[in-house]
């Protein structure tokens, strides 16, 4: 499989869409900057969700770095530096435990959870006290892209990031081959595709974008290499793509599949957009999840019922748009801002067509309603009308 770098700037002629419509886009990009904005901590850091009771006053890497990826693209490199900030600073002064986790794994150690770092930190950078689904490592990989990307597509100087990335690179490259939990929280017992696309993706995209010494770019593109083997050898199957093509699975073994797995082609490039086997992925993905332009997570979710999530519909159409298909990917788009409510606030999902529709009230029952606004859905909404060449030249 060829490997190639993942697009990471919009297309250079905007699709077309009708001038009411363009209005909405452009009145709902708005609006996601703005609600971004409005909630951004002042050390930097992104809420998840400024409301939702089991998120509030967190924020995730993963989360964060996709918001942040949204921001670098609609220009507004203050809010994208500042959440860069409070993640590399929230590595630095963990430095001593990630040198402590690269010791247990050099004397050919298991770590025991409180060797690991957590997935998401508050507001000024403490583990917090509520207990979570905390070890997973996606989360560096995407934020080591998202800097990187950042960083290239306006020119900075990656000094202020440099030591919080060598630490991210130390940290995947003694962990990236454990089982942890998915972009999700559930299945700590797997290696899942999607955490191994994201720490590929980022690995590689730091070793190219000057933010590692020649050491760390060694290590860092040595890891990666070895990622993308293990995926290869372990994290295919088929069946689930019409014809039976071989695609990637939901983690390694398994024949199932989830949207999050878009993402290992656009934006981490561990399957090279427009390969067959990317192809194949996206195919399954579109076939199994795909309702209406709104994509759920995997077919046995429970979650809240098991709603469709506007920020995997963006996922599905920035994929789509990377390879020339604007009508699909514009599909997404407008599912996506169909969702938003009466003061153009997005959620994680909704309640249409459920997968799981006896289990949705447990959760309401547990946390509250679901979360809205969520700001990751806010930033891939940025990241896809970008990608479309959506966005409105003014901002």
């Amino acid at each position: 499989m060829t490997e190639a770098p993942a697009p990471t700037s919009a297309t250079s002629t905007p699709v077309d869409v009708p001038p009411t419509e363009l209005a909405q886009i452009h009145e709902l990009a708005r609006r996601s900057h703005a609600v971004i904005r409005e909630h951004q901590a002042a050390s930097g850091a992104y809420p998840a969700s400024p409301t939702f009771s089991a998120y509030q006053g967190y924020s995730w890497y993963r989360d964060g770095a996709f918001i942040a990826e949204g921001i670098s693209r609609w220009g507004d490199v203050t809010s994208a530096n500042a959440f860069h900030t409070w993640a590399a600073q929230v590595l630095t002064d963990r430095a001593e435990l990630v040198a402590a986790l690269r010791s247990v794994r050099e004397r050919g150690e298991t770590p025991t959870h409180d060797q690991l770092l957590p997935c998401r930190f508050t507001l000024d950078g403490r583990e917090g006290d509520d207990p979570w689904w905390n070890f997973q490592t996606d989360g560096y990989g995407t934020w080591l892209w998202a800097l990187a990307t950042h960083v290239t597509r306006h020119g900075l100087d990656p000094e202020p990031w440099r030591a919080g990335a060598t630490l991210a690179v130390d940290y995947l490259a003694a962990s990236w081959d454990l089982p942890c939990f998915d972009w999700w929280e559930e299945h700590d017992e797997h290696r899942h595709t999607s955490t191994l696309g994201a720490i590929y993706g980022g690995l590689r995209a730091a070793a190219g974008a000057g933010l590692l010494d020649d050491e760390r770019t060694r290590i860092a593109l040595a890891t990666a290499g070895d990622v993308r083997a293990l995926v290869l050898a372990d994290g295919v199957t088929s069946g689930r793509a019409p014809g039976g093509a071989a695609h990637l699975a939901k983690w390694l073994g398994a024949t199932a599949v989830d949207a999050s797995l878009a993402s290992c082609i656009v934006p981490f490039g561990l399957a090279a957009p427009g390969s067959e086997l990317a192809t194949a992925t996206l195919d399954a993905i579109s076939a199994d999840l795909d309702v209406e332009g709104g994509v759920y997570r995997f077919r046995a979710d429970v979650f809240f019922g098991g709603g469709r999530w506007p920020l995997l519909a963006c996922f599905l159409g920035w994929n789509r748009a990377a390879v020339g298909d604007h009508a699909a990917a514009l599909r997404h788009l407008r599912w996506a801002a169909a969702q938003a409510d009466a003061v153009g606030e997005l959620p994680e999902q909704v309640p249409g067509h459920l997968l799981a529709p006896d289990h949705r009230q447990e959760w309401i029952d547990r946390w509250g309603p679901v979360a809205q606004p969520l700001l990751w859905s806010h930033g891939m909404f940025l990241v896809l009308a970008d990608e479309l060449g959506l966005l409105p030249q003014e901002r």
